[in-house]
């Protein structure tokens, strides 16, 4: 949640600050909570104990299990002279 707040700048820091800002393609708003951020460190994150148990979770795709087929299907799909073309993928 972003809380709005307002800053006071002498006149040429604030010319050197939004030029610095467009040179990095920011807002100086952004440019400022960037230099907070860095000055007070990334707040600590709370670990997400779901992330452990979902360890490899593939979220229900077929590819880790069906790579061994689609990297034949390619290779058979690009075959070349001498290489046999149109292999059927091997059914588990």
């Amino acid at each position: 949640m972003m809380l709005r707040t307002q800053l006071s700048f002498d006149a040429e820091a604030l010319r050197r600050a939004r030029e610095r800002a467009a040179q990095l393609g920011i807002s100086l708003a952004e440019y400022v909570r960037r230099l907070v951020n860095r000055d007070l460190g990334e707040p600590a994150q709370k670990a997400d104990p779901s992330v452990l148990f979902n360890l490899g979770d593939s979220g229900g795709s077929d590819i880790a299990r069906d790579k061994d087929g689609m990297l034949g299907e390619a290779v058979a799909g690009s075959a070349g002279p001498g290489l046999e073309a149109g292999r059927k993928r091997r059914q588990r």
